[in-house]
């Protein structure tokens, strides 16, 4: 039988980031995986610099051969509006593909990969778990996603819970798409709905384009998709019909999380701990974060990981994540009718202001949030190289 200090269920940027510390600290690390990398992964896809520099990636390391789209500006509006667009001068983000993205974080980590393999049984022995029948492990992290296997070990229900639901769509454009294509590469497009519980966006990264919209609340999701795509057409965004079908995900928020994310021997990172930010819905940043968070309460749990000495981890994140400013406009609109709410956002939309102070600046780019320094086993703090 195999054994490891760490199983982390999961090879996504939280179980890769979790890992890269944890090898760093001398865990002996495994990722259980059942996808096989590099893998399709439906994501708008873009990070800021301050996942370069938390991951201590070097941008133009990993522009060689992949997609970092440099983006400085982005146009934010409400749909059926012309909206306006904000420039900043300078790059404050990236766009990029995840199938390209997860891999390079996976290879790069340092742990055991067991990649094409599911979680199919997950049993309690003394002080550590017994994986699939084959795997003796003394720390579990589920970085699974929305629908992890470890959640539900931990009593989640994917179906009770409160979650965003999204559909995009990413594709290689061919000559005559990318013609017809009015979105700029440095300038993606956020387009919100009428009562402000969703919004639809297109990322043009290089030759891909990627088109989606998502919603706290699921009713009536295709009708909204639908109607995106075709404002996108009647403003002239696109010319062409999308080439394929698009996909759905889903994410839970922190503040809604229902179930437990700490036990004896056992947390969660990633959208598995519903750490995504909950006015953007962008979930790369923060599931690093809670990666790296977790990987960090491990290494000072120096080998004791019952649930007492991994408690503060929960703590943690909700000081990171769990009280995101704007959370009392969100209810204050959820209770508000629909064309009081839809007036009001559109004058407010129409700010070039509010566009760039509030939706860019905090929403979405959260550029008052400072990249996370964690120390290392070594006493040195964590930076990036370049970025």
């Amino acid at each position: 039988m195999d054994s490891c200090d760490l199983l982390i269920v999961g090879g996504g940027p939280a179980g890769s980031a979790c890992a890269s510390k944890a090898v760093r600290g001398g865990l002996d690390t495994v990722i259980l995986d059942r996808s096989v990398f590099p893998r399709h992964k439906v994501c708008g896809g873009w990070i800021t610099p301050a996942v370069l520099k938390e991951l201590q990636i070097d941008a133009r390391d990993y522009a060689a051969g992949r997609t970092l789209q440099p983006l400085t500006g982005f146009r934010t509006g409400c749909i059926d509006s012309p909206g306006v667009e904000t420039r900043y001068g300078k790059t404050i983000s990236y766009g990029i593909r995840r199938c390209e993205f997860d891999d390079y974080l996976l290879r790069r980590s340092g742990a055991r990969l067991r990649l094409g393999a599911s979680l199919t049984s997950l049993e309690r022995s003394a002080d550590a778990w017994i994986v699939n029948g084959e795997i003796r492990a003394r720390m579990i992290v589920g970085a699974g996603g929305h629908f992890c296997p470890v959640a539900r070990f931990l009593g989640a229900d994917a179906r009770k819970e409160i979650a965003v639901i999204a559909q995009e769509a990413e594709f290689e454009m061919e000559v005559r798409e990318r013609a017809a294509c009015a979105i700029r590469e440095d300038v993606p497009e956020l387009y919100f709905c009428r009562d402000m519980r969703g919004y639809g966006w297109c990322f043009r990264k290089g030759d891909y384009l990627n088109i989606g919209l998502g919603r706290l609340d699921a009713r009536g999701l295709p009708k909204h998709v639908s109607d995106f795509v075709e404002f996108l057409k009647s403003t002239k965004r696109i010319g062409f019909d999308l080439p394929s079908p698009m996909q759905g995900h889903a994410y839970l928020l922190l503040r809604d999380m229902r179930s437990r994310i700490v036990d004896d021997g056992v947390l969660l990172a990633g959208d598995a701990a519903g750490v995504s930010y909950s006015q953007s819905g962008e979930g790369i940043r923060p599931a690093i974060e809670s990666g790296l968070i977790a990987a960090d309460v491990l290494l000072k749990a120096g080998g004791n990981y019952g649930a007492a000495n991994l408690g503060h981890y929960a703590t943690r994140l909700r000081e990171r994540f769990g009280n995101p400013r704007g959370d009392l406009a969100t209810e204050v609109g959820r209770r508000m009718p629909v064309n009081l709410l839809s007036a009001i956002s559109r004058r407010l939309m129409a700010s070039r202001w509010f566009s760039r102070h509030v939706v860019l600046d905090r929403w979405f780019l959260h550029l008052d949030v400072p990249a996370l320094e964690l120390v290392d086993r070594a006493g040195a703090r964590s930076r990036a190289s370049a970025a």
